[in-house]
């Protein structure tokens, strides 16, 4: 018969034994995964949950179960995130197989803690594409909801403004539909993130999560065009939507180029001229002399060889002015002594410049030979006349202009002769880009109860939407927090496969501790 000191020892091995697995669960929990800090089932879940995340793609699938999330507590796998103050969520989610229970779910929650009966909010499409944005006041309150219009939406964002939560979502391509909550105190510190909940604990459900963005706002009362937040430039695939940040700064990045090589980008920061390796993911500042003002007004010639700029220049009374410069950097020349005047596009024969100018309180589209010369006035309708671009058989000039009240895409003839409107005004539409294929055209997109129509701020939601240059209803191919400096420029890619854009995040705001 074993002696007590035998059993007394081996309980206390099986207890630190124990405590030693409990202890790397909860390390596994914390472990970073993407975005995320970590995962855990919450709530007593009779199906282990799990999260990966793929590095190439940027893609996370969940594996959960759960009986439900309603009533006064809840049971699925989460991944999550510390983070305090304002945000915006954003992913393209969806359930994956067929699935076992109509009501299984996706999509984000914010919550007090992680206990199952906290308070929380959450945006939550079903398996039998129900969509609601279903929320707790108080721990252990009953689950509430606010049913979307949408059903089987694969867009998903919710957004934090205080006590506001907004959930917006849509079927890619189409514009967001919101529903409001107002009124919900969950502290200024909660976990954030994505959720799978299979509705039955008997079995697991899996979703898939892509392009998935955390963004920091700008805070309500910052001063526009004095502050700025920080910047990730972007790579878009037209055909899928799928999105690539390729570069994070906490400074004002704008407007990126594509060089026709297919190597580099270049852009604008601070008033100095980038180009980014793409091969390297690197930025170099490009030698631009004396001219330290450009603004994201820049465009390159179509054989690469020479850059355009606006920049101002010492006098504060003229304002931009248009440059040109090799590619290689050096001293600028001045094209238009007279200001303001903002750069937009260059001719295919690299003979030609457009710009837009203001001359006499009015906006107008201008041409000006390439060498410097007489400028010549395009537009003369009342509004403002903007974001003039050459399509890559010289035929066309593509531009914006809210003539009629609404901020549309209009194009014309070299010569100015027969304008004619390309939107019919859904949404406030600016700077179109043709691409260098001939067949498409993205343009920025403001909504119209935001924004004026002849303003093009920063730090708004925006769509960049794709459309046939025959003519058709545009399509959304990115939901975008950004705005100015978005797309000023030509941002296609050489093949026509793809978009560099910019969107924004406060990368100062302290997250969560």
């Amino acid at each position: 018969m074993k002696n007590k000191f035998y059993y007394f020892s081996l309980r206390v091995s099986v207890c630190s034994g124990l405590f030693l697995l409990l202890a790397v669960a909860a390390f596994a929990q914390k472990t970073a995964l993407g975005i995320f800090e970590g995962q855990t089932d919450v709530g007593k879940v009779r199906q282990a949950g799990k999260a990966t995340y793929k590095t190439t793609t940027g893609e996370y699938e969940l594996t959960g179960s759960g009986t439900n999330m309603w009533g006064t507590h809840d049971e699925f796998h989460f991944v999550w995130k510390r983070l305090k103050g304002d945000f915006i969520l954003y992913t393209r989610g969806q359930l994956l197989g067929k699935g076992v229970d109509p009501h299984r779910k996706i999509g984000w929650i914010v919550r007090q803690s992680l206990d199952s009966s906290a308070a929380h909010v959450n945006a939550s499409v079903h398996g039998d594409g129900l969509t609601a944005l279903q929320y707790r006041r108080t721990s252990g309150a009953a689950t509430e909801e606010i049913r979307s219009t949408v059903t089987g939406p694969d867009v998903i964002q919710l957004e934090r403004r205080g006590g506001k939560y907004t959930m917006k979502v849509a079927k890619f391509g189409q514009p967001f539909v919101s529903t409001e909550l107002t009124n919900v105190d969950l502290g200024d510190q909660v976990y954030v993130g994505l959720f799978v909940c299979s509705h039955n604990p008997q079995v697991s459900e899996r979703g898939m999560f892509r392009d998935v963005r955390i963004s920091v706002p700008a805070r309500a009362n910052f001063v526009p065009y004095k502050e700025y937040i920080g910047s990730q430039i972007e790579l878009l695939e037209v055909a899928t939507g799928n999105r690539q940040i390729i570069y994070n700064s906490p400074k004002s990045l704008q407007a990126p180029n594509w060089t026709p090589d297919g190597k580099r980008l270049i852009y604008n920061a601070e008033g100095l001229m980038y180009t980014f390796d793409l091969a390297k993911r690197t930025p170099q500042a490009l030698n631009t002399d004396y001219v330290k003002k450009n603004n994201n007004d820049h465009v390159l010639s179509f054989d690469g060889k020479m850059l355009g700029l606006s920049s101002s220049g010492d006098d504060p009374k003229q304002g931009s002015q248009v440059y040109t410069v090799p590619i290689t950097g050096g001293k600028p020349k001045l094209i238009t002594p007279t200001g303001p005047s903002y750069l937009h596009g260059w001719s295919p024969d690299s003979k030609t410049l457009l710009f837009t100018g203001e001359r006499n309180k009015e906006f107008d589209i201008y041409k000006v030979p390439a060498s410097g010369g007489p400028e010549t006035r395009l537009t003369t309708a009342q509004g403002l006349d903007d974001g003039s671009e050459y399509t890559p058989d010289g035929k066309w000039v593509y531009f914006n202009s809210n003539r009629s009240g609404t901020m549309q895409i209009w194009r014309m003839r070299p010569d100015g002769s027969q304008q004619e409107a390309v939107t019919t005004g859904e949404f406030h539409d600016w700077f179109p880009h043709v691409s260098p294929d001939g067949k498409w055209i993205v343009m920025l997109s403001f909504n119209k109860d935001e924004v004026k129509s002849g303003d093009h701020p920063f730090y708004k939601h925006v769509y960049l939407r794709l459309m046939p240059i025959t003519g058709g209803t545009p399509k959304v191919i990115a939901y975008v927090y950004g705005g100015q400096g978005s797309i000023n420029t030509p941002s296609w890619s050489p093949d026509s496969k793809r978009i560099a854009f910019i969107s924004n995040t406060d990368t100062g705001a302290a997250p969560a501790k």
